[in-house]
């Protein structure tokens, strides 16, 4: 049982994780001018993930397709 609520907790995190760099990444895409001016420091952490969303997106993709695949169909 414990283990079941772990593994719940990780795909939960991990959706959340992808999730935000497909958000940070569509908002780079719209305005570049919101994230670029945050490099460093707490919000840095928002342009490191439009850096992700953008440079490995098929990787990004295909980890959220699969996420939906397991929420739909697995839990």
């Amino acid at each position: 049982m414990k283990l079941f609520f772990f593994f719940l907790t990780k795909c939960s995190l991990l959706t959340v994780i992808l999730l935000l760099i497909c958000t940070c990444a569509y908002i780079r895409a719209l305005a570049p001018s919101l994230l670029d001016k945050n490099k460093t420091g707490i919000l840095g952490i928002f342009w490191k993930c439009a850096r992700i969303g953008e440079r490995k997106s098929p990787w990004v993709a295909c980890c959220c397709v699969v996420m939906a695949f397991s929420i739909l169909f697995l839990q």
